[in-house]
Formats: C-alpha cells, structure tokens, sequence
C-alpha cells in the first residue's frame, strides 16, 4: 500500500513538472518572432560570359566576348587564346 502511493506521488509529481515546463516553452515560442533584416540582400548569380566563334575561309579564328565581369572575360579570353593557340 505505502509503495503504491509512493509510486503515484512520484508519477503525479513529474506529470505535474512535466505539464508547467510545456507550458512555459509554449509561451516562449509564442513571443518568438522572425525578423528581417533589410541590409542583406539576395545574391544574384553571376551571367556566364558569352562566346560568339567565328572561323574564316583561311581557318582563322575570331571571337566576341559578352559578359558583366571584366574579370570573366579576361580569363575567358585566354583559355581562348591558349586552347586555339593564337598569340
């Protein structure tokens, strides 16, 4: 008899602890709210640079390079260059 209350004392008591700290992380979800941030912005992808080949009636090559990145084009230029072997 004196283990079964013991048994239920316990069994209530961490019911009892277990209901409050539910509620008590209920109530911090509630006042947790996402906020933006203005000041970072998307990232956009860079545009591959594009290529326009030309090949001319003597097996030369020529080409037009497009692009944003000044950079990209450069490189692309070289590989270019050094693929078709021009100098």
């Amino acid at each position: 008899m004196i283990k079964k209350r013991f048994f239920l004392t316990i069994a209530l008591s961490i019911f009892i602890t277990l209901f409050v700290v539910s509620n008590v992380f209920s109530e911090d979800n509630k006042n947790f709210q996402f906020k933006k941030q203005t000041e970072i912005q998307q990232v956009k992808p860079k545009k591959p640079v594009k290529i326009k080949l030309k090949r001319s009636a003597d097996d030369r090559y020529t080409w037009e390079l497009t692009g944003d990145d000044v950079d990209e084009i450069v490189k692309a230029d070289r590989r270019l260059r050094k693929l078709l072997k021009i100098e």
